[in-house]
């Protein structure tokens, strides 16, 4: 099990530059892990620079992995790891995610960057 992060997602659905390098881990959508705030962040950034077919094609996708809720005890630790790392609140929330279900987190975004347990694709 693995968590990618909306980076990853938003590369490989709007074939970004890294398209190629997030697809090995989007190709078996049952065993990843995905916060419903990736499923937010995802759809919302596509249907505003694609549309909401692609959206919703990549949402489709989305709930075909084991969409995470929110709940109090995520919460909290996220805002543990929020202050630790200094991380935005989607942020601590991916990451506290991938943490507690102890699954690496693949991610191009530069604040996860040397973190535990992080799987870093650099920008090219």
């Amino acid at each position: 099990m693995k968590v990618v992060d909306s980076s990853g997602w938003i590369e490989y659905v709007a074939d970004g530059p890294l398209a190629g390098a997030f697809a090995p881990h989007l190709r078996e959508l049952g065993r990843l892990i995905t916060p419903t705030i990736v499923l937010h962040e995802v759809y919302r950034w596509l249907r505003r620079h694609h549309g909401i077919e692609l959206a919703a094609e990549a949402a489709a996708a989305i709930e075909r992995t084991l969409v995470v809720p929110l709940d109090g005890s995520l919460a909290l630790y996220a805002a543990d790891l929020a202050l630790e790392h200094r991380l935005a609140l989607a942020d601590s929330v991916i990451y506290a995610t991938a943490r507690l279900n102890e699954a690496p987190l693949v991610t191009s975004d530069a604040h996860f960057k040397g973190l535990a347990g992080v799987e870093y694709v650099r920008k090219r």
